[in-house]
């Protein structure tokens, strides 16, 4: 089910009024309860809609092979609206009235700094599965997207043989796009480069004209994109506007995560770059059979899978995992078996908890945009989350519980 505010007001209340709960006990009977929060509108529903799909379709493929544990699941799933308020209030409310296993919730970092906290006062696991800057070391979260290290690394490293050295930086201005900037700038430095000009843009901003006009004057090799959200598709459409689209190239680790390559027409994207956990495109078995049954579920039309749907989907696979290794839904029974290294075989490739950060060792792609879709270009196997265990390490301190920002 979705609960939208309307619906929420009203409980909101009476879970406020238990928040001295610091335990929670599960029923012996009845289904096991997932609770997901995800912007389904107010911005980012472009990246939220394909995170529930994918949830819904794992949640329907673990019922129909009987649960968990002899146990059906139950997915509540809350609409935050893009607001930081709103996560908050859903944060408590699903964990005082739904009581879940697990909480999945959060697209941008904003949003996963307020759920987090809320998962740990009441003692209820929360999974953290889109792409991020890196750094969280907390024993009650799983980060099931990929890090910098894992991602921005590799691309830069190709942008740089493949265009030149020089690169012009535009980013979404919050936590995420000014780590991510940080995390090119250190990249390029590495590879003998230099970054000509970096520039920040509130989410909300749609126009574009006087940072491509600093671009076109700077003449970088290439193009580094880190914005994120709706209002910021309206960039490559400004860019391709100003016949820059194939003057000069274009990298990114967002792109894509909310269909813009779908959304956008294919003279308004085609040939840009980026580098991702999953790809609709790749060629293998596993992947095959879940595009097809997705496809069975959700309709042959259906635009795309996202890799934010996908770190949702092996995220949840994990889980549960997790839960039939321990034979148990309780939460510390559970992050123990997790904390074992578990792996699972995914339409992305083997993804493996790394128990030091609870961050994934998984494969990773660098890709093509063309024609609304994503050609796989150069794949790296089996890439640890190197930059987060530079600073975490949970068997060592498992009481830390803080996001640390690295210092170049």
């Amino acid at each position: 089910m979705t609960i939208n505010r309307r619906q929420a007001l009203g409980a909101i209340g009476a879970a406020t009024a238990l928040s001295f709960v610091s335990t929670r006990g599960f029923a012996q009977e009845g289904p096991i309860t997932v609770s997901a929060l995800y912007d389904q509108s107010g911005g980012l529903e472009s990246y939220g809609q394909p995170i529930v799909d994918a949830l819904r379709f794992a949640v329907d493929e673990q019922n129909a092979k009987g649960g968990l544990l002899g146990r059906q699941i139950k997915l509540n799933v809350y609409d935050p609206q893009s607001n930081m308020q709103l996560y908050a209030q859903f944060a408590r409310q699903a964990a005082l009235s739904d009581k879940p296993a697990v909480v999945f919730a959060g697209i941008t970092s904003a949003s996963r700094e307020v759920v987090r906290p809320i998962m740990r006062q009441f003692n209820t696991l929360y999974f953290y599965a889109n792409q991020y800057e890196g750094g969280v070391c907390d024993r009650n979260m799983f980060a099931t997207g990929v890090t910098p290290g894992q991602t921005v690394q590799k691309l830069v490293d190709h942008s740089i043989k493949t265009n030149g050295g020089k690169v012009y930086i535009v980013a979404a201005d919050y936590n995420y796009g000014q780590i991510i900037s940080d995390w090119v700038k250190k990249y390029t430095a590495d590879n003998g480069g230099e970054v000509l000009g970096v520039e920040f843009f509130p989410m909300d901003v749609t126009d574009f004209k006087t940072s491509i006009s600093k671009i076109q004057a700077a003449k970088p090799d290439y193009v580094w994109s880190a914005l994120v959200g709706g209002a910021h598709i309206s960039f490559y459409r400004q860019w391709k506007a100003a016949g820059m689209l194939g003057k000069i190239p274009m990298s990114s680790t967002t792109f894509a995560g909310g269909n813009e390559h779908v959304i956008l027409t294919p003279e308004e994207s085609n040939g840009i770059m980026v580098c991702q956990n999953y790809l609709q495109e790749l060629d293998n078995p596993v992947n095959a059979q879940f595009v097809a049954d997705f496809h069975t579920r959700f309709g042959a039309d259906y635009p795309y899978i996202t890799e934010l749907g996908m770190g949702a989907y092996q995220g949840f696979r994990l889980w549960a995992a997790g839960v039939e290794k321990a034979g148990s839904i309780e939460r510390m029974p559970v992050i123990e078996a997790l904390e074992t290294g578990i792996s699972v075989q995914a339409p992305s490739g083997l993804v493996t908890i790394d128990p030091k950060t609870h961050h994934t060792t998984m494969d990773v792609h660098i890709a093509r945009v063309e024609n609304g879709g994503l050609v796989p270009v150069q794949t790296f196997t089996q890439q640890p989350p190197a930059d987060t265990a530079l600073v975490c390490d949970l068997i060592a301190k498992p009481d830390d519980n803080q996001q640390y920002v690295i210092d170049f």
